[in-house]
């Protein structure tokens, strides 16, 4: 685990560079794609939403959350990448909702930086944080 300090034009940078974005979330969905048959599929989405831990929590506190509402959550949230509604999230459709999160996240967070906790090194945001040092220090 580690801490990160980020901010929203941090985020849209990152989610605006499009070969470093796109390197990351196509990292992601590999990562995601137990199978190997190149679609995410609910099971594989909610796995993933499982590992975040974002539902088990509430600012670091453990609340159960009732299993009918964790799947009406997890089937309301596959549907928003399901873009075509086939089913599957393909590799585009995760692309594209990803992006719509990751700017929505830029806008809430505004110009004023957090702290954050990230445990996963592939952290979209850890990766968008090392985007943002890594281009302050080409700058110098």
């Amino acid at each position: 685990m580690g801490v990160i300090i980020i901010d929203g034009p941090t985020v849209q940078a990152f989610v605006n560079d499009d070969v470093q974005f796109r390197t990351a979330v196509d990292k992601q969905f590999v990562l995601l794609d137990t199978n190997k048959d190149g679609v995410l599929s609910r099971s594989e989405m909610r796995k993933a939403f499982e590992t975040t831990r974002f539902l088990e929590t509430d600012f670091g506190v453990d609340k159960a959350t009732p299993p009918e509402e964790v799947t009406l959550l997890y089937e309301s949230i596959f549907r928003s990448f399901d873009e075509d509604n086939n089913g599957t999230v393909d590799i585009d459709e995760f692309r594209s909702e990803v992006k719509n999160i990751m700017l929505a996240v830029a806008d809430g967070l505004g110009s004023s930086p957090i702290q954050m906790a990230v445990e996963d090194e592939n952290s979209f945001f850890k990766v968008a944080a090392d985007h943002e040092a890594a281009r302050i220090a080409n700058s110098s």
